[in-house]
């Protein structure tokens, strides 16, 4: 796991060293070695293991996710602000599965570090207001909910915001006691 300023450096002496093709004459190798400094300024924001660890939660493989997502030893300094939220977004994700006290942390740590993307803001907040819903907060989940529902421009979550809205709604309703009804009185003259 390289440092994100080791990166930086890399692509800067890649760089340097293409120019000195360049003024060698050496035209084809200096544009290579432009495209190879690419490689590592593109991997200064967007970092390997996170990306293959979304790779392998496309495929519902939690335990491959978390492999990638393990290299990461130091992700305060391996990382960039927004990698930083992702990290914790990827962890909120497979931690929801059986823990939602880590999981609402991380999807906390997430959306305060930022996410760049509006649909996984989106998901995140998604997966807080259920978990605030599950833990009988219901403003803050109705809250949560409808912020989701307005970072959702395209529409991709519009069948999980449904059913949460549903649910919700389904818990507010007052239970209602089907079979036998009547005063208790009324219950023992059936009885006999």
């Amino acid at each position: 796991m390289y440092n994100k300023i080791i990166k930086l450096i890399i692509a800067i002496g890649i760089f340097g060293y293409a120019i000195y093709q360049f003024v060698e004459g050496n035209i084809g190798n200096g544009i290579m070695f432009i495209l190879l400094s690419l490689i590592f300024v593109f991997l200064y924001f967007k970092n390997e293991f996170i990306l293959l660890a979304f790779l392998r939660l496309r495929k519902q493989d939690f335990e491959g996710a978390k492999k990638w997502l393990d290299k990461i030893k130091n992700p305060e300094s391996a990382l960039v602000r927004k990698q930083q939220g992702y990290y914790n977004y990827l962890h909120g994700l497979m931690v929801s599965q059986s823990n939602m006290n880590d999981a609402e942390k991380y999807f906390k740590k997430a959306i305060s570090l930022g996410l760049s993307m509006d649909h996984d803001l989106a998901m995140a907040k998604l997966n807080l207001s259920g978990i605030a819903f599950s833990k009988r907060r219901k403003q803050e989940a109705q809250r949560l909910l409808s912020e989701a529902q307005k970072l959702d421009k395209q529409g991709m979550l519009t069948d999980q915001i449904k059913m949460m809205k549903e649910n919700m709604k389904r818990a507010q309703m007052p239970n209602q006691h089907f079979g036998t009804g009547g005063s208790v009185r009324q219950q023992k003259r059936r009885s006999k």
